[in-house]
């Protein structure tokens, strides 16, 4: 459930603007409509990997089934890049080596640890508790990236887990270590995304994209090729749906975010939380309790509060 998103160059607007837009130019409403149709689709391919991830790490190593899909991602991130402007060579050429690298780690082993929590609660129950890393990425732009956060936002964080407590039920005899996996999942996603933010300041998308792929597939071989085991036959075009929905889902996450503002896209990404809670009960035989359905409104209201408040900012910027 990796998050590389980008945006069209900045252009000055012109002076004035043409009565009749060029031949092949689509008009903003167009683009910002076909955006939010990829945004949207990506949410359920995204939904349908995570599906396709919890059966798979039932049957084997989550570690090793990452390897492989890393594999076929990496595959992708090198052929995308060459065919971008510049090139690999460009698109190798980062001034924060470093940063990037730990990125890269920092998301593979964050998927290890979804996984591994689709596994043993499942996936509404992840994903509900999943769902809070906007909230942890309010709390940490300060201290990282040295951003003034406000008492609405504070509070809108507190508010957030306020509905992690309820989903968790903590003291209830319900509660297990378990379930602290994915809010490290969620935590270790949000510093990923803050430190991406980071990276931009000195490395354009394609090149963060690049080193994403690569060091992830990198430091995950270093670790799953020794835990690699044979795959039954009746499980190989489930690892091929594995790898194509990887694929599928960040092009369209790039050309989404190619014809409109991440801003603008960033509530219907929402949308992968239906999704989920479908194929979980459906699918699954998960049951959406009471609780997790009230705490995760209530997580996904607070992210939503963020968000508004972030666009306001923007907008009085």
């Amino acid at each position: 459930m990796p998050d590389n998103r980008q945006t069209g160059p900045l252009m000055a607007p012109a002076a004035q603007p043409p009565a009749v837009p060029p031949p092949h130019a689509r008009p903003r409403a167009d683009r910002q409509g076909a955006a939010i149709l990829m945004i949207c689709a990506s949410s359920f391919i995204f939904a349908a990997q995570d599906g396709v991830s919890r059966y798979l790490g039932a049957a084997y190593s989550p570690i090793f089934v990452i390897m492989l899909r890393y594999w076929f991602f990496a595959l992708f991130v090198i052929l995308l890049c060459a065919r971008s402007s510049g090139g690999l060579g460009r698109a190798i050429r980062s001034r924060r080596p470093g940063l990037q690298i730990f990125r890269g780690v920092l998301l593979v082993a964050e998927v290890v640890v979804t996984i591994e929590a689709f596994v043993r609660l499942g996936l509404i129950n992840t994903h509900a508790i999943f769902a809070c890393y906007p909230l942890i990425i309010s709390a940490l732009s300060g201290p990282v990236l040295g951003e003034k956060v406000g008492w609405r936002r504070w509070a809108a964080v507190a508010v957030g887990f306020a509905g992690i407590l309820i989903v968790l039920r903590p003291g209830s005899g319900v509660f297990s270590a378990n379930a602290t996996l994915p809010l490290l999942g969620a935590a270790m996603f949000a510093l990923y995304g803050l430190l991406t933010r980071l990276a931009g300041r000195d490395d354009t998308a394609m090149v963060s994209f690049f080193w994403t792929g690569i060091s992830g597939a990198v430091a995950i071989t270093a670790v799953g090729i020794w835990h690699w085991e044979p795959i039954a036959g009746r499980d190989i075009p489930w690892l091929l749906m594995l790898c194509l929905t990887a694929v599928a889902g960040h092009f369209l996450l790039i050309k989404a975010y190619e014809l409109a503002e991440a801003s603008a896209l960033q509530p219907f990404s929402y949308t992968q939380l239906v999704w989920i809670s479908i194929f979980g009960v459906t699918i699954f035989g998960e049951h959406l309790a009471p609780n997790v359905a009230i705490g995760g409104v209530i997580v996904v209201g607070a992210g939503m509060f963020t968000w508004w408040r972030s666009r306001q900012r923007e907008r009085a910027g």
